[in-house]
């Protein structure tokens, strides 16, 4: 039974390997002090965990201590996305985005200003309105925990300070918005 049970792991660990799956690991960031400037608590509560838990990087709140600062703003919005015959709405598109930029203690454009689009569907009711509300608030948390993700990924980029003029990040505008779905 217990060489059974090794094979299936082994076996399972060597499918794993092979489709390329990877722990995100341990980030190496150039800065070792990060001021964040212009975030919601639950927005800078996430990004703290993912920064200090992935790397030897802590969030700091002056920026005077910061070898880094990135500002940030959030905004979310809805929108309708279809009606049925009578003109009575029956899905919300919900969209969550980002807009960010990191620069250095002394001014440097690290990341210059760039934006994490992100847009949920939902579906609507007014028979059950305060759980769609509910809904839309855990909507809009997936996608700022997402965002967050997306943002780490992005810091990691930055591998210097100083960058030499060909080593500039470059911005990331967002992707077109996704299709209403045909009816």
């Amino acid at each position: 039974m217990t060489r059974r049970s090794f094979l299936t792991l082994a076996c399972g660990v060597m499918a794993l390997s092979a489709c390329g799956f990877q722990l995100r690991g341990q980030q190496d960031y150039p800065f070792k002090r990060l001021a964040v400037v212009g975030s919601q608590p639950a927005f800078l509560g996430r990004l703290t965990r993912m920064v200090q838990g992935g790397s030897d990087t802590v969030i700091v709140s002056s920026t005077a201590n910061a070898d880094a600062i990135l500002r940030v703003s959030e905004s979310l919005g809805n929108s309708v996305l279809a009606m049925n015959s009578l003109g009575v709405v029956e899905e919300y598109s919900l969209s969550y985005s980002l807009n960010y930029t990191l620069v250095g203690a002394d001014g440097t454009v690290l990341i210059p200003g760039s934006v994490i689009a992100l847009n949920r569907a939902m579906t609507y009711s007014d028979e059950f309105s305060q759980s769609k509300s509910s809904e839309a608030d855990l909507l809009y948390a997936d996608m700022r925990s997402d965002a967050v993700d997306q943002l780490t990924r992005r810091l990691g980029v930055v591998h210097s300070l100083h960058p030499a003029p060909g080593q500039v990040v470059p911005a990331v505008a967002p992707r077109a918005p996704l299709p209403p779905p045909p009816l």
